[in-house]
């Protein structure tokens, strides 16, 4: 073994021909058979692996005899940084904040987990994720309106007629979890309700009421059964409100119904003015009756004092008659014959004063007082 002095690949002796890997880099070296072990090789693909990983990491390769520059310990910043970026990637995946216009929900593994807060919320990526909905916002569903073939928006009256409903259902979300799971499409299921309830009132009820003044009616009872429909679905909508303000005959007979509205216009017209008039001559006629009655009680009820002063009087000239009748009698007698010859323009004298008399006595005179 000391006489070989080609080393252990049988080369020269000495530091000749190898590096500090000793590998033979001289000619004077003997490589071994095929049925050595291929080490350099192997050593080789090595090493060409880690100066590429290296160069991924962000360091810099090496000089081609393995001889990098800083390379470990630039891999160790770029790993310690990759592990960095990934968990602020993993935290912003994970945190999220709710406005006051939303609610969220929060789905473990892809099921129901629990309903976020108003605020900042934490739901670990990427074992739980979360649905943020917004609540408030109002949405609205035109129905009847025409835009295609199936929102026509005719249908058939109680009456046998066919009417155009043009209609809107302004809606919310009251329950996200229910919203997210129970309905597949809400705004067709929306829609779907609410046509089918307006076409169920619309078949109960006659063609006038519809055209004019039972619009806010219906309104209130569409309103009512399309919440009660969407609550059996357990749907998590809040119906809002229904604006039910166009309601109009097909346009094939809308002249036609235009002028059997207007003659049904002008009757009111003639019924309202028929009954006013009515109303005027029959106010007339019970004050006028009511003027006679009190008139009519008026004067009976003079009559009746008149009557009842009348007999007072009468009663209290008998109960002085009774006293003394002789004088109540002559003076009965003279009131009489006092009003029956106060106003004649006559002159009594008595036949014992003789005719004597009369010649001196100025009648002329006295027919002028008593003509005064």
């Amino acid at each position: 073994m000391a006489g070989n002095n080609g080393g252990p690949w049988g080369g020269g002796g000495g530091n000749q021909g190898g590096d500090k890997d000793n590998r033979p880099t001289g000619g004077g070296g003997k490589r071994p058979n095929n049925n050595d072990p291929q080490i350099p090789e192997i050593d080789e693909l090595v090493k060409k692996g880690q100066e590429q990983l290296r160069v991924l990491m962000g360091g810099r390769g090496g000089n081609g005899n393995g001889a990098g520059t800083s390379g470990p310990e630039i891999g160790k910043g770029a790993i310690f940084l990759g592990l960095i970026a990934a968990a602020v990637v993993w935290a912003g995946a994970s945190f999220y904040r709710v406005d006051t216009s939303e609610q969220s929900v929060e789905l473990f593994l892809g099921e129901y987990y629990k309903t976020g807060n108003e605020g900042l919320n934490f739901a670990p990526w990427p074992l739980v994720t979360k649905e943020i909905l917004p609540v408030t916002r109002e949405n609205i569903e035109n129905i009847g309106t025409g835009q295609n073939i199936n929102d026509l928006g005719l249908m058939l009256t109680g009456d046998e007629n066919i009417v155009d409903v043009d209609f809107q259902v302004v809606w919310n979300i009251n329950d996200p979890a229910k919203y997210l799971f129970n309905l597949a499409e809400p705004e067709n299921t929306i829609r779907a309700v609410s046509e089918s309830v307006m076409r169920e009132i619309v078949s109960r009820t006659d063609l006038t009421p519809i055209l004019t003044t039972g619009k806010g009616a219906i309104a209130a009872e569409l309103e009512e059964l399309i919440q009660t429909t969407l609550d059996s679905y357990n749907s998590g909508v809040n119906i809002v409100r229904v604006n039910f303000d166009k309601a109009d005959p097909p346009a094939e007979v809308a002249d036609a119904f235009r002028e059997v509205q207007g003659a049904e216009q002008t009757r009111d017209t003639l019924e309202k003015q028929a009954d006013a008039y009515a109303n005027t001559k029959l106010a007339q006629a019970r004050g006028e009756a009511a003027q006679l009655i009190a008139e009519a009680q008026g004067y009976s009820a003079q009559t009746v004092n008149q009557a009842e002063g009348e007999a007072s009087r009468f009663i209290s000239v008998y109960d002085e008659y009774a006293k003394a009748p002789e004088v109540t009698r002559k003076r009965l007698y003279l009131e009489t014959i006092e009003g029956v010859l106060g106003d004649v323009n006559k002159i009594i004298i008595d036949e014992s004063a003789g005719e004597g008399v009369v010649p001196y006595l100025p009648l002329n005179e006295l027919n002028k007082g008593g003509s005064n």
